[in-house]
């Protein structure tokens, strides 16, 4: 009961988590400050609604019990991608502050879909 409670509590925090960094990627130009962190990183201007789309994707697919672990998985991804090019633009404190959103899917995982009876 206590594995499904923290499951459900991460569930919702990664889903809104995924949908308001997906929304604010597509708003990028209303946030300068966010672009400039995207242009210190080397990501292009023309790269960011593709990572606006997948984030959001990764929220749907968090929803759904049949694509739960392939969204965690691509949430993973995308944060050790997001690690590795601070890591190259010497953004250290960017890469530890990343570290519990790695830990999170990772976790969730671990936890399974909170609302499927578990074998």
């Amino acid at each position: 009961m206590v594995k499904n409670i923290i499951a459900l509590v991460l569930l919702a925090v990664s889903v809104v988590l995924a949908f308001k960094h997906g929304w604010d990627t597509f708003n990028y130009r209303n946030h300068p400050e966010s672009m400039k962190m995207m242009h210190e990183l080397g990501i292009s201007e023309s790269i960011v609604p593709f990572f606006g789309g997948l984030t959001i994707l990764i929220g749907v697919l968090l929803l759904i019990p049949q694509t739960f672990f392939l969204g965690n998985v691509l949430n993973a991804m995308s944060i050790l991608l997001i690690m590795a090019l601070a890591v190259r633009a010497g953004h250290f404190s960017m890469v530890l502050m990343e570290i519990p959103f790695l830990i999170m899917p990772l976790v969730m995982i671990w936890l399974r879909y909170p609302f499927v009876k578990n074998v």
